[in-house]
Order: C-alpha cells, then structure tokens, then sequence
C-alpha cells in the first residue's frame, strides 16, 4: 500500500509541476486539454491551475470556465455570486461581451450585467408597489441563455420561474442547466401557447427588437398571458437610445433596422427598434387600456433602455 500511495503522490507532483511548466507558457490550448485530464484524474487542485489559466485566454476562455464551474473549483464564480454560472456557448449576449472592446473582463460582465438587472427590475417593481419577492409565478419571455434567469432564481426560487425563447437551444439550457420550467416560443404571437398565466411578465429587451408589423400583436398576446392582478412589464428604445444613434422616427414614432447582436433569428423579425413614448402609450391606450398604464420609467433599464409596467386587473 505504501508503494502505490507513493507512486500516485509522485503522479500528482509530476503532474502539478506539468501544469506549472505549461501555465508559464501560457498555451491555451494545451490548458485545456491538461485541465481536463487533471479533471478525469482526479486532481482538482493541478487542474484548477490550468484551467484557470485556460479561462483568461479568449479562444478557451468560455470552455474552461465552464469546467471550472461545473466541477466548482477553486476559481469558480459560484462560490461567490451563489448562483449557477455556466454559460452556453451558444449565448449571443455573452459572445457580444466577448468581443466588445471595453470589456476587460467578458465573463465577469456577464454575470454583473444580469445581476444589474435583476436589481433594477426590484427597484422598479418596488416602486410600482409591487415587491419581486412576493412574487409565486413569473414569466420570463425572451430569455435567451439565462444571463438575468439564474440571478432570478436566486431571488424566488427555480419553482416560480418559467423562461421563454424562441431559440429552442437557450429553452433546453435553462431548464436543464438553470433548473426552471421553459417552453419553446413561437415565430408569430397568435401561435403562442403558454401553460399557463402569471403575476409577472418580464420581457427584457424584445421590443426593442421588432418590427412595426408585429409590435402590437406581441403587447397584446403577452398580455393575455399576464394573470389577474399581475404586471407586464417591458422595455423598448426610447428618447435616449434614439439620441445616441442618431436615428430619424417616421410619423408613428417608430424607427426599425433589420440587425442586432442575434445570429439564431431573422433579422427581419428580430432587428432593432425604436419608439417614442407617445407611440407606446398610443398601443398600450387603443389595445389594452390607457389606465392599465402603471408605471413608465425612462432608461431604467442599463441606462439605456426605458421600462413600461402595465397592470391587469
């Protein structure tokens, strides 16, 4: 026994002081690769090391942050966010972080950023008086690959979140991977099915994304889906966002251009939008009900984006 325990401790040292060697030189590739035999092997420690290393390089960066999470290491965000923080590689908004120029550290301005929403949307809720954490049914449509969902659930728990997408891939990982019921959405509002309605309906930057053609059509399904006593809330590009890009309203207040961050959806379907607020309350009036009007709350949302809640009664 104690010749084998000294060979597996001699293993161990050769393969701590492999991944010592290949840190200093820094190929990421081979991180990886050593990260994950290390992993196999049992050696948490040496392949904590290298697959930390891996992380900060951005062609594994993603790669080896997930297997750091999802072993939890040493290095994993969870340890100190609590929540979990895979990321699927298939997510356009952690692929947007990953190549903008002015962000230093893509994986942690992910998690920040939903994290960030998750606090704006309780002060906006809060504000509307209606607190997030009593909330028992939420809906979150268009939820893409879960940047705000985890930080969802550690606020209500995975039991009161239902997540959305027409993206079946980002449906698959937040049920599989965030833990939350999801469905699959549709292309077309009258095509939606939901099992069920809620008190909340959240739905983070899509009108921002559509085109005249199916605005209102969205607002009033989504609305249907809102249970009585319960809120819609959205968000859309307004006075500020068409301020800083410089675009031109048509008479409506309604300005859209077929492209956005989204590779898995037609940018005809799914490009950037711009409203005034006049155009928005002129819908929300004619389809659902001037008085519904709860709550406008201009670039709440990152600073950018304006917050609408309407409620059912």
């Amino acid at each position: 026994m104690t010749a084998v325990r000294a060979e597996v401790n001699a293993a161990r040292y050769w393969n701590f002081e492999k991944t010592k060697v290949m840190t200093q030189e820094q190929d990421p590739i081979l991180l990886l690769q050593q990260g994950e035999a290390l992993l196999a092997a049992g050696d948490l420690l040496a392949a904590s090391k290298a697959l930390t290393a891996a992380r900060g390089d951005t062609r594994t960066r993603l790669a080896a942050h997930n297997l750091i999470e999802r072993h939890q290491l040493d290095d994993a965000f969870c340890h100190w966010m609590g929540v979990n923080c895979e990321i699927s590689p298939q997510d356009d908004i952690f692929r947007f972080f990953d190549g903008h120029p002015t962000s230093i550290n893509p994986l942690r301005d992910y998690m920040a950023d939903g994290w960030r929403t998750l606090a704006e949307l309780m002060l906006l809720l809060e504000s509307a008086g209606r607190p997030l954490l009593g909330v028992k049914s939420f809906l979150e449509f268009a939820s893409g690959h879960g940047r705000f969902t985890r930080h969802l659930v550690k606020a209500i728990g995975a039991q009161n979140v239902t997540a959305s997408d027409v993206v079946t891939d980002a449906v698959d990982f937040a049920r599989d991977t965030l833990g939350v019921r999801a469905f699959a959405s549709a292309s077309r509002p009258e095509e939606l099915v939901t099992p069920g309605r809620y008190d909340v309906v959240f739905v983070l930057s899509l009108f921002s994304h559509l085109p005249k053609s199916s605005w209102t059509r969205w607002l009033t399904r989504l609305y249907e889906s809102v249970a009585p006593g319960g809120l819609l809330v959205f968000t859309t590009h307004g006075a500020e966002a068409v301020r800083r890009q410089g675009v031109v309203l048509d008479d409506e207040g309604f300005f859209f251009a077929p492209s956005s961050e989204s590779n898995a959806i037609d940018a005809q379907e799914y490009g950037t939008a711009f409203t005034s607020a006049e155009f928005v309350q002129a819908q929300v009036s004619q389809h659902i009900g001037a008085d519904r009007l709860l709550r406008f709350a201009p670039t709440w949302f990152w600073h950018h984006q304006d917050a609408w809640v309407i409620s059912k009664p």
